[in-house]
């Protein structure tokens, strides 16, 4: 016996082990009473010898079946059965041959194959780790005479029936092994039922059916049926299922009672067939024991009534049949103690939020105390939703929440006593990741960074781990970990993995995984090797190199051609990245060399090893030249020029060009000429303009290209020799006409087509009869247009204009001169506007009249209001003047110390802009003062003399400009309007400057120093005319009137040279004749 404890160890080392064999139990004993164990039994293991006997040799006809024996000796456990042969090589087995489940090596039938010195069947004890041999089976299979085929019957079991046997819980094995020729072929099934799939098993080749963990519902019958070509037989075998004895609800339970309690013990055990029940205490049958008026013995139970103390005893309860037995033990202690909570005071439990909460209040006594919870105060009990009262006094809080944080107090108590213990319960919340590290894809050798950012109770002290495909980082630097992120920094191949970031508390914990891939550009392709070679193509073949994690997307093959650009590298063809072979069409008399490069999302691999080199022989050349045009540069000759043939599309050596070229006429005859080692030929001697049919063909040594194509072509051009006829102009509206013309015939250009160009000036007297001494206005019409606007014209003016016609060579005769006049306008704005002879309640307007009168001046408007310290507008007065009046008196202004005027001139066109003035009244006694010294100033007689004299020195001046002007010679004003161009309207000099042509994608451009009306508005005119009408060069603006704004680029390149920034118009003659009038 082991010292301290209740281990009998036994000592065989000095005697024989069958000495301790037998049934050994164990009893334990104390001052509450006895238990015992279960029976031990003791046996030592066995592994026999087989018994010498001498095997004969066993000699049968093909086809027949064959049993043979095993028989291993009986061993202590069973022994494990195998047939090997002697080389120790397990013999084969099929649905012809099988071992059974005792050992023996059944034949279905027999074959000449069968026929052998070594079936050897082995023992294998497993206690002993031993293996015992029988003596080798010799079988030798006779083959004298046929065996006819024959149906299946059954070698084992016999008979058409039989019967096992099995214990619930166990394993039932179930085996048919048959006759017959061919092979039969076994199937199962329960006759009363379904077989129990989940827990069954076919075995050796369908042979046997296994059922594990066999139940009540597994009795019945089951069918075996061996079937083949010439028919079946069955067996039916009856289970029956007995079962030792099991608990149905568990052993008999500890009991603890005090003084005057009842209470019970159960004993509920099941068997096949139904087992006894014997109850003994302290290990005595309780029918021997001392009698005791509390106890009751009621089959499976005993119950106790009113126990007292010293009743504490230790009862067995033995369940037994014939196939086994149960035996427990229950200690029955009668104990009298008052509560005492075992769960250490002050306990601090902390949860997280959401998660349940479970406080603990163990307790012992006797009787056994009732808890009760309380929460802060004792004002109710705890018993109620949302706590749940367990019967070991723990509670719990299925969902804890922050409002459950707070003092807890457990109170035990029992009729001996009450006691009490305080417990703390901390919610807190939740560890979360908010942003959880996202994907990546990076090329080695850089940086990636992994985000991880947590939220967590600030009670808590967390710790950030990283994991690398769940395993710790690499200890190296380039693992950089901060408070909420990961880096690595130069990236390699291996770092591609599964990265985890863990953040722990101590109570609970949350993780996020992503994945990084590494990727690189491929690694080039390699083994190039070129075949089916042919002259024209070749399959080249490659291995693709390592892709690092990034598809290839497509291969790029690049050739090399040796013989005439050896070093040059040039790409051929692509192919998909999921192809390795490409079939390369060649060219004829090229020395080629391949090249293969991988492309993938990072990029180009290196290129590979060239390929070897594989040779093209010549041929003619399979394409002719192309881009061959055919046109002039001088008025007698045609250039023919082309696009040479590259050395790959050359073919061959001796590469020329065969130049052919005739008049697009009736029975023209093909001159043909030789051209080498240039691209164009000059010939000459030809007509203006004619059509020329022209082909260039390529020959080199093997021969001439294929035929070529004929294209057409033209000799050089030359000047026009017609103008256009029929040219008319119509006036749209002050500022805008539209002119007409016929085209000039086809055969009159001498050349192609580029346009019409309208050459227009204002008339002015002195240049009446001479209009090459006018600035010249240019508009170009692209194409085969035969009408165009004229925008941007001077109101109330006369023009004059001629069209001609142009073609690549040049312009050609003038068209006979027209002209016309634009109607009157709306004028400008007066010239002038000043206040004089201010007084306390008048004021005096001087004006002069508008530069631009655009026609007759009518009158004049005048409006004005007075205006207050805060700029708001009075009421307004309008006045109606005279065309020839420009100054007015306006008595009586005393509503304001400021007045606003606005003065604009009319024609019959309409009202101009105005021209605006202010003007202040002085009312205070300083201004007063200097108003009346100004008054008698101007009241003195030599006052009035030296104006008078003013305008006298200006009437003659006057006189005298206009006698200047009849008589045509130049005059200041005159000067100033050739020094002082119209910034409206600056005609180009034709003798001075190129012109721009207009070009149709620039019919909106605007036209400088073009003006709208103040106002902002203008009347719509009825025209029909589209912008296509107006001339090129610049993107012309119409108002609805056909007003032109903006810039057209029909003017001199030179003009901003001529004129500076700020050049303005001066008054013409008949705008001073105006003036002059309105004056007088």
């Amino acid at each position: 016996m082991r010292p301290h404890s209740g281990t009998l160890v036994m000592d065989i080392s000095m005697t024989r082990a069958e000495n301790y064999e037998g049934v050994f139990q164990c009893t334990a004993r104390n001052n509450h009473g006895t238990a015992i164990s279960n029976n031990i039994v003791v046996r030592q293991s066995r592994s026999p010898l087989w018994s010498k006997e001498k095997m004969r040799p066993i000699v049968v006809q093909e086809g027949v079946s064959l049993v043979l024996r095993c028989r291993p000796p009986a061993g202590l456990p069973p022994p494990i059965i195998f047939w090997m042969d002697n080389n120790f090589q397990k013999l084969p087995q099929s649905k012809r041959v099988s071992q059974s489940l005792n050992g023996d090596l059944y034949f279905s039938n027999v074959l000449r194959e069968d026929s052998r010195n070594d079936y050897i069947c082995y023992a294998r004890f497993t206690h002993t780790q031993t293996i015992q041999q029988k003596q080798p089976i010799t079988v030798r299979v006779l083959n004298q005479a046929p065996v006819d085929e024959r149906k299946p019957t059954f070698l084992i079991p016999s008979g058409s029936s039989s019967s096992m046997m099995v214990l619930r819980g166990h394993v039932l094995d179930m085996e048919c092994i048959a006759d017959g020729l061919p092979t039969p072929e076994v199937s199962w099934s329960k006759v009363s039922g379904d077989l129990p799939s989940r827990r069954t098993s076919f075995l050796h080749f369908n042979k046997t059916l296994r059922i594990v963990n066999v139940s009540e519902s597994d009795a019945g019958d089951y069918r075996c049926t061996a079937r083949n070509q010439l028919g079946s037989v069955h067996h039916v075998i009856s289970v029956a299922v007995k079962a030792a004895p099991y608990w149905i609800s568990g052993p008999p339970r500890n009991l603890v009672l005090s003084p005057g309690e009842n209470g019970g013990l159960t004993c509920r055990a099941s068997g096949i067939p139904k087992p006894f029940i014997m109850w003994t205490m302290n290990g005595i049958p309780i029918e021997n024991s001392p009698p005791d008026a509390d106890r009751k013995v009621e089959d499976d139970m005993i119950i106790f009534t009113n126990v007292q103390t010293g009743s504490s005893a230790v009862y067995q309860c033995n369940v037994s049949n014939e196939y086994g037995y149960l035996l427990s033990n229950a200690f029955i202690n009668v104990l009298s103690e008052p509560p005492r909570v075992m769960t250490p005071p002050n306990k601090i439990y902390q949860v997280i939020k959401n998660h349940p909460a479970l406080l603990d209040c163990s307790s012992f006594g006797s009787p056994i105390p009732k808890i009760t919870w309380f929460k802060d105060t004792r004002s109710s009990t705890l018993d109620g939703d949302p706590y749940v009262l367990h019967e070991n006094g723990t509670i719990e809080i299925p969902v804890a929440q922050a409002q459950n944080s707070g003092k807890y107090t457990c109170v035990a108590s029992n009729l001996l006593g009450i006691h009490e213990n305080h417990v703390y319960l901390e919610v807190k919340e939740p560890t979360r990741i908010l942003k959880q590290p996202e994907y990546k894809t990076v090329q080695r050798g850089r940086s990636v960074v992994f985000e991880c950012i947590v939220n967590h109770d600030k009670t808590l002290f967390p710790t950030m781990t990283w994991l690398k495909d769940d395993d710790e980082l690499p200890d190296e630097e380039r693992f950089i970990v901060g408070s909420d992120s990961l880096r690595i920094i130069d990236v390699t191949e291996s770092d591609a993995g599964v990265y985890t970031c863990i953040m722990n508390t101590t109570l609970d914990h949350d993780s996020a995984s992503t994945k990084l891939t590494v990727v690189e550009k491929p690694d080039p392709p390699t083994d190039l090797e070129l075949t089916d070679q042919t002259k024209r193509s070749v399959q080249l073949t490659w291995t693709p190199g390592d892709e690092h994690n990034s598809p290839i997307q497509n291969f790029l093959i690049q050739y090399e051609d040796s013989l005439h650009h050896r070093g040059h590298w040039h790409n051929l063809t692509e192919v998909p990245g999921t192809m390795t072979t490409a079939h390369l069409k060649l060219s004829p008399y090229v020395h080629y060399t391949f090249r293969v490069f991988a492309l993938n999302a990072v990029g180009h691999s290196n290129a590979s090893s060239p390929s070897k080199k594989y040779k093209t022989d010549p041929a003619a050349p399979d394409e002719n030249p192309a881009g061959v045009h055919g046109f002039g540069t001088e008025s007698n000759n045609l250039v023919i020029s082309w696009k040479p043939l590259t050395s790959l599309q050359s073919n061959g050596p001796g590469l020329h060009y065969k130049v052919s070229w005739r008049q697009k006429r009736p029975g023209a005859e093909w001159t043909t000429e030789t051209v080498s080692n240039n691209s164009k030929f000059v010939v000459s001697g030809t007509p203006t303009f004619f059509p020329y049919e022209i082909k260039v063909q390529a020959v080199n040594d093997y021969g001439e290209g294929p035929e070529p194509a004929v294209v057409l072509g033209y000799s050089g051009e030359d000047l026009p020799i017609a103008a256009p006829d029929n040219v008319q102009a119509v006036v749209i509206n002050s500022t805008l006409a539209k002119v007409h013309w016929d085209a000039v015939p086809h055969h009159l250009l001498r050349g192609h087509l580029k346009g019409y160009k309208v050459h227009y000036w204002k008339n002015h007297s002195s240049h009446k009869h001479n209009p090459d001494h006018m600035e010249t206005n240019i508009l170009t019409f692209s194409g085969d247009h035969i009408h165009g606007m004229l925008p941007g014209l001077h109101p109330f003016t006369p023009y004059s204009f001629y069209v001609v016609v142009y073609n690549g060579k040049g312009e050609g005769p003038k068209s006979s001169l027209h002209h016309f006049k634009t109607p009157e306008g709306a004028p400008g704005p007066p010239a002038s506007l000043e206040v004089t002879d201010a007084n306390l309640d008048s004021l005096t307007l001087v004006w002069t009249p508008p530069v631009e009168h655009n026609g007759h001046i009518t009158g004049y408007t005048l409006k004005y209001q007075p205006v207050n310290n805060s700029n708001e507008l009075g009421p307004e007065e309008e006045l109606a003047l005279a065309a020839n009046q420009t100054s007015i008196t306006l008595p009586n202004l005393k509503y304001s110390k400021r007045y606003k005027f606005l003065l604009s001139a009319q024609t019959s066109s309409g009202v101009g802009p105005a021209s605006s003035q202010e003007a202040v009244i002085l009312l205070d006694e300083g201004k007063s003062s200097d108003a009346e010294k100004q008054v008698d100033i101007a009241t003195q007689g030599w006052f009035i003399c030296l104006m008078c004299a003013i305008a006298l020195l200006i009437l003659i001046l006057l006189i005298i400009c206009f006698i200047q002007r009849n008589k045509g010679g130049k005059y200041p004003v005159k000067e100033k309007e050739d020094a002082h161009t119209d910034p409206e309207f600056q005609p180009m000099k034709d003798d001075e400057c190129t012109f721009v042509e207009y070009s149709d994608n620039e019919d909106h451009k605007p036209l400088k120093g073009s003006r709208t009306p103040s106002n902002g508005t203008v009347k719509r005119d009825d025209s029909d005319d589209s912008l296509v009408d107006y001339g090129e060069g610049g993107d012309g603006q119409f108002n609805e009137d056909g007003s032109f704004i903006g810039q057209y680029s029909g003017k001199s390149s030179c003009r901003d040279n001529a004129e500076g920034p700020e050049s303005s118009e001066a008054p013409s003659p008949i705008n001073t004749m105006n003036s002059l009038n309105s004056f007088v």
